[in-house]
């Protein structure tokens, strides 16, 4: 159990949050939510203890392990993999290694003999002799092939290595698991298998997530970091967000009655007051009006950006023609015989076991790559928009401020425009004049959705758009995807995403050529067990 007390966290003077009172119990799974800034991984820095708060504390059981994912994919390089898992549970690790070192001494001394014995029961108690197993176990749960157990981590690949690090976190049954992010690099595979780990769980879960699929799969309850205040909520995301809906409704129709009365009140008295006949009856309401106080709304740090793609005119029947494509990249053939048809209203999910395939398929499509065999055409009524998933070569070292930037794409270019156009973007005031160059990843997807939507194209091509993003802005590029009356080719990590934009799902497959359908994504992932 984790018990945290007036916890308050300042900097520079302004507070981040305060107040805060919250117990965790074992056997739930709390989602932490906020928009970007408001505190989420910071929070978990406190429970933690890496951090110390401004004021209050946080009261942890004293047998109670805790186990945090690491973010650093490259803090264990000279490790091998299972030692990498097995440091989840530091004691456990202490105890190997000290055992070893004991068995390795050219003078072992019957003092040492002692020592070895009584770490030999201290390691079987930790569950020792059953590590390598345990291990196994959760790497071929996330996909990884457990033969990996001691190979280097400095020759893993980065999709292994967030594997590897969220198998540490879970390692060795800890009573307590913070987890950042921890869908963030996984195929969908690896997520359900998460999901249900979480789900067998007897202890206490804490994880920052921008997953809705995922955090509606596994919460017991939300907490919810916003007002400079920690709240905590029973129900999954959905439950929150309906129920956060109806409470900032009623508000708001509350303060509505309330504004109506007033209205009344202040007429009746402008009317009655010169009236000496009812100025007693004037007079008291004007007491009744003085009492009459709006509740405020509180300022919510969540802010939705305009998500709006429209086109300069309708596509016709002819949208793409793929014909035997196939691509060779690095001496792996990511592409081979991939043929399909676009259609007028179709919003494709693309699913491939290795991402690249995709990324790739998207670069040929936009003439970014040449495919070594096959060939394709766009229909002549189409216009094109692409979101790459690395947008890096799109701001480079240029000096040019956001607004710049912006101008270059857009057909008017008037500050004036520009500055609504970005403010709806939420780059306002004096957003607009930071340099491209060292905005944050979430604030370069804005861009590049705000280039997209200048072009006005019918057809989008979108690789991993919910990337770097808040829930409340990929919320809004999904509604702006659901409603675009165009063609939508996408591929994203997030569930709830491709589940309500898709309507057909094209799977690259391994062996060659696709799996295609006119489905939801829930319907295919049944369909392909």
């Amino acid at each position: 159990m984790i018990t945290v007390s007036d916890l308050a966290l300042s900097f520079q003077g302004q507070a981040l949050f305060s107040g805060v009172n919250l117990i965790f119990q074992p056997g739930n799974c709390y989602g932490v939510i906020g928009a970007n800034g408001a505190g989420k991984s910071t929070f978990l820095r406190i429970l933690s203890g890496e951090l110390e708060p401004t004021k209050g504390q946080v009261v942890i059981d004293e047998k109670s392990r805790m186990s945090v994912l690491k973010q650093d994919h490259y803090a264990y390089e000279e490790y091998t993999v299972f030692e990498t898992i097995l440091q989840g549970n530091p004691r456990l690790y202490q105890v190997l290694k000290e055992k070893d070192a004991l068995y390795e001494k050219p003078d072992f001394s019957e003092e040492d003999g002692n020592r070895a014995a009584e770490l030999e029961a201290e390691f079987a108690e930790l569950n020792g002799w059953e590590a390598e197993t345990e291990a196994g176990k959760l790497l071929q749960g996330l996909g990884l092939d457990n033969m990996l157990l001691y190979s280097l981590m400095s020759a893993l690949k980065e999709s292994e290595k967030v594997k590897v690090l969220l198998a540490r976190a879970l390692f060795g049954q800890p009573d307590i698991i913070l987890l950042d992010e921890p869908t963030n690099g996984l195929d969908p595979k690896s997520i359900t298998w998460l999901e249900n780990f979480l789900l067998d769980y007897e202890g206490t879960v804490i994880v920052v997530s921008h997953d809705r699929y995922f955090l509606n799969n596994v919460c017991t309850h939300i907490v919810d970091i916003d007002y400079t205040k920690i709240k905590l909520y029973v129900g999954n995301y959905d439950f929150w967000y309906d129920s956060s809906q109806l409470m900032q409704r009623l508000l708001r129709d509350q303060n509505r009655k309330v504004e109506e009365k007033k209205k009344d009140l202040e007429e009746f008295i402008r009317r009655f007051s010169a009236n000496k006949s009812k100025s007693r009856q004037a007079t008291s309401r004007k007491k009744l009006l003085d009492k009459l106080t709006l509740e405020e709304m509180p300022a919510s740090s969540r802010r939705y950006p305009f998500v709006s793609f429209t086109m300069d005119r309708e596509p016709g029947k002819e949208i793409l023609t793929v014909e035997g494509l196939s691509k060779t990249v690095e001496g792996v053939k990511v592409l081979d015989n991939v043929s399909f048809r676009v259609n007028k209203g179709d919003k494709i999910a693309f699913v491939a076991d290795n991402e690249l395939a995709i990324t790739t398929l998207f670069k040929i499509l936009m003439e970014e790559l040449t495919p070594d065999a096959g060939s394709f055409k766009w229909g002549v009524s189409t216009s094109q928009s692409y979101f790459p998933q690395d947008n890096s070569p799109y701001f480079g070292d240029t000096e040019d401020t956001i607004l710049q930037w912006l101008e270059q794409y857009s057909k008017d270019t008037t500050e004036t425009y520009l500055r609504g156009f970005l403010g709806k973007m939420l780059f306002s005031g004096d957003d607009v004049y930071k340099p491209v160059k060292v905005l944050s990843g979430g604030e370069k997807v804005r861009c590049m959705l705000s280039r997209m939507m200048m072009f006005e194209s019918n057809v989008l091509l979108l690789d991993q758009p919910t990337n770097h993003l808040d829930l409340e802005s990929i919320t809004a590029v999904n509604n702006g995807l659901i409603d675009f009356k165009g063609v939508v080719l996408f591929t994203s990590h997030d569930h709830e995403f491709t589940q309500t934009v898709a309507n057909r799902i094209i799977e690259l497959l391994p062996e060659g050529g696709v799996f295609d359908r006119m489905t939801t994504y829930d319907e295919y992932l049944e369909m392909r067990g």
